[in-house]
């Protein structure tokens, strides 16, 4: 399908990431996802190194200037590695959109620069004890005192908490009603946060995911994001590399898992002759194919969208279609792989039953799939007389003139 959708530049980014893919140690993805690796901070550095952190962003800050086409290429292929790897790849990519859209050119220089060099390691400070989906409902606080901030509160489940040199952090500073005027982004260096919990994970292990705890952390007024409290702002920009991140991610997991279902189907014999021959098999095979390159067309589409429209309704729209479909049907193509693998699909034999672990932890974050679903429709109903069909279809019907059947109220 890369044959039919990807141009040649492209491709020329799948090849630097499948090359990268290939060197990297399988015992580093087997001590991750043992919890013997914290952060890996080393295999990020090499991405660095080869230019592959932060690609769409200014090539004075250490990108490529390219686009979220050629991002997700990258990100599908890295994906391979599993959840840990990629999402510790793409941080870079989801707080740097903070820091290159709305950030000061001595944020871009201090953190962004450096980061694309991997040189810094950065994490997003979103999610808090009390809740996940509820983000305007944070209680971490920042108060002015002169010419700094400080913050309280904390966060959970934060990617990176070990290994980060800073934060991205979101904190209330306006304490009236209006909860989408009451946000902040602040960038807070380590030594101004604890890192209290070290979660053990039922996948997506060995990217130092943890509980963060700021008290009285000091931030400097330069390292406030964009306007004080207009952090919806950001938030909403940041749903886009949050999102689309997972959605490419997740393919990658789906194509590796139905590659191996599709050699172990081949190898695999049964009653005489390979298990591919029998349909039960081999149609599980045919479904996992169309959900691949449905899920692949559908994040291709959408990261188009995103560098093409300017229509924020239908990015949101397409980015949250993208991030539950993909997610969705890689859960699907893993399950399809293991089953037909059978027992030893069940075993750290074959990856897969690390993709399953995985590939559950991506229809959670970055927002749930009902978040995605919520998005979907409301996006959609605000679309509705855009995309009227021009033909009047609802005469379409014998008896479309019986105007008094119409009944609404």
């Amino acid at each position: 399908m890369y044959n039919v959708i990807l141009n040649e530049n492209q491709k020329k980014i799948f090849e630097e990431a499948s090359e990268f893919v290939k060197s990297v140690d399988k015992q580093l993805l087997i001590d991750m996802d043992a919890d013997l690796i914290e952060y890996p901070r080393q295999t990020i550095k090499k991405l660095g190194d080869l230019n592959l952190l932060g690609i769409r962003f200014e090539k004075e800050f250490g990108g490529r200037n390219l686009s979220w086409q050629e991002e997700v290429v990258l990100i599908e292929e890295i994906g391979i590695l599993g959840a840990a790897l990629s999402c510790a790849s793409v941080m870079p990519s989801i707080v740097g959109e903070a820091i290159s859209k709305f950030g000061s050119n001595y944020q871009k220089e201090k953190y962004l620069k450096p980061t694309l060099k991997g040189d810094l390691i950065c994490a997003e400070g979103l999610t808090e004890p009390r809740g996940g989906s509820d983000f305007f409902g944070a209680t971490t606080i920042a108060k002015k005192d002169g010419n700094k901030w400080i913050l309280n509160g904390q966060k959970r489940f934060i990617v990176g908490a070990k290994g980060a040199d800073y934060f991205l952090i979101y904190a209330k500073t306006n304490f009236s009603n209006d909860y989408k005027q009451n946000m902040s982004a602040f960038l807070v260096d380590k030594n101004q946060v604890s890192v209290e919990n070290l979660y053990e994970l039922m996948g997506a292990r060995g990217a130092g995911t943890g509980r963060i705890v700021l008290k009285n952390a000091i931030v400097g007024e330069e390292n406030l994001i964009g306007k004080e409290n207009e952090g919806s702002k950001i938030f909403y920009q940041m749903m886009i590399p949050e999102r689309l991140t997972t959605a490419a991610g997740a393919l990658g997991i789906a194509k590796a898992s139905l590659e191996i279902a599709l050699s172990y189907s081949k190898n695999r014999k049964a009653f005489g002759q390979p298990i591919k021959n029998f349909e039960a098999v081999s149609f599980k095979i045919a479904q996992s194919s169309a959900l691949l390159d449905a899920a692949r067309s559908l994040v291709h589409t959408a990261a188009k969208a995103v560098d093409e429209l300017q229509d924020s309704s239908i990015q949101r729209r397409l980015v949250s279609e993208a991030k539950r479909f993909s997610t969705q049907a890689a859960w699907e193509i893993v399950n399809n792989a293991m089953q037909i693998m059978g027992g030893i699909g069940y075993t750290n034999v074959y990856p897969i039953e690390r993709y399953l672990r995985d590939t559950r932890l991506m229809m959670i974050w970055t927002g749930t799939n009902e978040i995605m679903d919520l998005i979907v429709q409301h996006e959609l109903y605000k679309e509705l007389d855009k995309m009227r069909i021009k033909r009047d279809i609802e005469n379409d019907a014998k008896s479309s003139d019986k105007i008094e059947e119409k009944v609404f109220e």
